[in-house]
């Protein structure tokens, strides 16, 4: 159960490379005065238009192209319907019936069917990319009528909310127009979705990167007044998208530094919004091999770091972390936010014979190239550390680089401390523990190293029991979080990302949805008529 590098891309500010051909000549960027949607992004939007095996920036096109069965809102933590228009699950939480919606078409013409999404299913299984895991706990799917779908699996398991994952939940048309081949018409620039919007213009490489033009056969109508259009754009100068949102050339910027994001506030015409997000960013301490292999150390590390220093700096980008599971999910808890305690740092140090008075330390981290908040972190433990005569050597680094050191085959060679976002792919815990603390060989995103058959054990019973017992899953989150955190001291959880969103104060109906990071629902927003 793997995640992708092209998740983390969108959080860890990383340059990702784009695949597929050219849609063609650049249009005339749209006018933000027009029915466009005009989104601002700093990095290249695609990466990978297989719905299949999408796993990264694209999600904010994908989300308005393709559609699930399900829909999470955040704000009522509840599941709503999407191309499923009603389901229910058996007493102990292994067969789920979902009634698919009537009238549905996809972009291809095609009419959505139960057996049509099974085959979307079993191929995005097939591929053993992106988010595939997801679907794990499938053991069988039947098709007993058209609009008929009953999933029957090995384990109890939320089918309701793994069916609104971000990522790998999508329903397709698995046939492309005229008999060709799948693969290579999505990688031009074309879809088989069921959404609102296709894929009018793939532009790749140029700054309005994406266009995506009405379907006008979209099973919910247009009734009112709606965008006809989106378009995506890759604007990497924080300064450049502000001016154009200014200028009404934009309709959106999805994330400002805090400077601008302050100054967007008291601007005529411009509204903003500060949502909490399902994003954290965590220190993984290696347990496996190096000084960090000691727990007294570790819990020193995490008392030497400067929590609300942290969070006081990002200047409303980012919240107080309380354990591993931000707020908004199952497993979420108020009680375990941690505190710079430097006396208690002193004193750890000193009971493994370093610290101020005795041996000097020295430790590795290595941490985004260009993300400000992370940098702002490694200030921020540097100067701590110093006083407590330890020494911290922070390298900046590409992804890639710091993905190849995490995983030398030699442990000595690794990290001593990985700094990295995570957010689930589907709204629930689960995603932070079996991808992040559940052993690996060979290692994934356990950046810990560690392995424990008692932790692997109870990170294998959650999805059974969120499923079936939500009071149990809930303290058996908080038992774990406690056990990592604060007795084994293998992660510190640093701050839970604010976004922060400024756009054209005439847009009407737009929420910020965590559980889908950095999407707009083009659909739901309302144009100024």
């Amino acid at each position: 159960m793997s995640r992708r590098l092209g998740a983390l891309a969108i959080t860890a500010g990383l340059a990702v490379a784009v695949t597929g051909c050219s849609g063609g000549k650049v249009r005339p960027a749209a006018s933000a005065r027009t029915a466009s949607f005009v989104y601002s992004f700093n990095l290249n939007v695609v990466t990978d238009w297989d719905p299949a095996t999408s796993y990264s920036n694209e999600i904010i096109a994908m989300q308005n192209v393709y559609e699930s069965l399900t829909r999470y809102d955040s704000a009522s933590r509840t599941v709503k319907p999407r191309l499923a228009e009603k389901w229910t699950r058996s007493a102990d939480g292994k067969v789920w019936t979902f009634t698919l919606r009537d009238g549905v078409k996809f972009h291809t013409g095609t009419a959505l069917t139960s057996a049509a999404a099974k085959k979307a299913i079993e191929r995005t299984v097939a591929g053993k990319g992106g988010a595939a895991y997801i679907w794990d706990p499938v053991k069988t799917i039947e098709t007993p009528d058209p609009r008929t779908l009953v999933f029957k699996l090995k384990y109890a398991a939320p089918l309701d909310l793994i069916s609104a994952a971000d990522y790998g939940a999508y329903i397709y048309d698995t046939a492309a127009p005229g008999g060709g081949d799948l693969k290579k018409y999505l990688g031009q620039g074309h879809d088989t979705g069921s959404g609102p919007y296709t894929v009018a213009q793939w532009n790749k490489g140029q700054e309005a990167e994406v266009r995506l033009g009405q379907f006008k056969g979209y099973w919910g109508g247009w009734s009112g007044a709606h965008y006809t259009g989106v378009e995506f754009r890759d604007t990497p100068q924080v300064t450049t998208a502000w001016q154009q949102l200014r200028a009404r050339d934009v309709t959106y910027v999805h994330r400002l530094n805090p400077q601008l994001f302050a100054q967007a506030k008291s601007t005529g015409g411009i509204g903003t919004q500060a949502t909490p997000s399902f994003q954290n960013l965590l220190a993984f301490f290696n347990t496996a091999a190096g000084p960090l292999k000691d727990v007294a150390l570790r819990k020193a590390v995490q008392n030497a770091i400067d929590y609300d220093g942290l969070v006081a700096a990002l200047k409303g980008s980012g919240t107080i972390a309380s354990g591993i599971v931000p707020n908004g999910l199952v497993g979420a808890t108020t009680s375990l936010a941690l505190h710079q305690n430097t006396a208690e740092a002193k004193r750890l140090l000193n009971q493994a014979g370093y610290g101020p008075g005795k041996k000097s330390l020295t430790l590795s981290l290595t941490y985004a190239q260009g993300d400000d908040d992370q940098q702002t972190f490694v200030t921020l433990l540097s100067s701590a550390l110093k006083q407590l005569n330890v020494t911290l050597r922070a390298k900046p680094m590409q992804w890639d680089a710091q993905w190849d050191q995490a995983k030398n085959r030699d442990a000595a060679e690794r990290q001593d401390i990985f700094v990295m976002y995570w957010y689930p792919d589907y709204p629930d815990a689960y995603s932070w523990f079996t991808n992040l603390f559940r052993s690996a060989d060979p290692v994934n995103f356990n950046l810990t190293y560690l392995d424990d058959p008692g932790v692997d054990k109870r990170i294998d019973a959650l999805p059974q029991l969120t499923a079936t017992y939500r009071t149990s899953a809930q303290q058996a989150y908080e038992d774990l979080q406690r056990e990592l955190v604060v007795d084994k001291a293998v992660v510190a959880p640093l701050f839970v990302q604010q976004y922060q969103r400024a756009f054209a104060k005439d847009v009407g109906g737009y929420t910020d949805d965590p559980a889908y990071p950095n999407v707009v629902f083009a659909y739901d927003a309302r144009p100024a008529s």
